[in-house]
């Protein structure tokens, strides 16, 4: 996918220990971050959209603009041994401008590392 040093999160089991950690809330999406306490070097990311979002159309145009994002922000502003998730929402998430959607993924990132 071209994130580097970024491993995608694939298994069901992963996004559900973020769902259960810390989350950050944006204007286009909702950060959740956890720390994996393993000591690893790599950040892992991952993507989802419901249905809320809209149809697969929109659904896909949305994480296409969350996983740029983050390929974009999460090298320089990620902490190593974190999993992070990002929800996209209705309307915004595929119509926000997109140098705001780095700033609120920027902003979120601060938020969750102080």
């Amino acid at each position: 996918m071209g994130l580097k040093n970024l491993t995608i999160l694939t298994k069901r089991a992963d996004f559900l220990k973020a769902a259960g950690a810390k989350r950050q809330s944006t204007p286009a999406f909702t950060l959740q971050f956890r720390n994996r306490r393993d000591d690893a070097p790599d950040m892992r990311v991952g993507f989802t959209c419901s249905k809320k979002v809209g149809n697969a159309v929109a659904r896909n145009r949305a994480k296409r603009r969350l996983r740029e994002i983050a390929r974009l922000t999460l090298p320089t502003h990620g902490k190593a041994g974190f999993d992070y998730v990002l929800i996209g929402r209705r309307d915004t998430t595929a119509k926000r401008d997109f140098a705001e959607l780095l700033n609120d993924l920027e902003h979120a990132l601060e938020k969750a590392h102080p």
